[in-house]
C-alpha cells in the first residue's frame, strides 16, 4: 500500500496458516451426561429387539424353506418310483457271439 503497510491476500494467508474450522455444536453438548445415557441405552434396548426379531423372522422363514424342500423331495421320489413302475423291463440283451452260432 502507500503508506507503507503490507496488504496480504486471504488466500496466500490461508495457504500458510489454514483457516479455523468452526465446530458444529452438538445436542450432545446441551443435554445432561446421564439424560445422554439414557437415550443411548433406550436406542441400544430398541436395535437390539430389532434384531432379535429379524432373527426370529429369519430363521421362521428357513424352517418353512426346509420344510418346502423336503416336502418337494418326496414328492419327487414318490413320482420317480411311480415312473420307474410304469416302464417295462428291459429285454435281455443276447451277445454277438449267439447269433453266430456259438453259444
Amino acid at each position: 500500500c502507500e503508506d507503507g503497510s503490507y496488504q496480504i491476500d486471504p488466500a496466500e494467508l490461508y495457504r500458510v496458516f489454514p483457516a479455523p474450522v468452526p465446530q458444529p455444536t452438538t445436542s450432545n453438548a446441551t443435554q445432561p451426561e446421564s439424560e445422554l445415557d439414557g437415550t443411548l441405552r433406550i436406542q441400544l434396548e430398541m436395535a437390539e429387539r430389532e434384531r432379535d426379531r429379524e432373527r426370529e423372522e429369519r430363521n421362521r422363514e428357513r424352517e418353512q424353506m426346509q420344510a418346502t424342500i423336503d416336502d418337494l423331495r418326496t414328492r419327487l421320489d414318490r413320482a420317480e418310483s411311480r415312473i420307474a413302475g410304469l416302464l417295462p423291463t428291459p429285454p435281455v440283451r443276447q451277445g454277438r457271439w449267439r447269433l453266430w452260432g456259438g453259444g
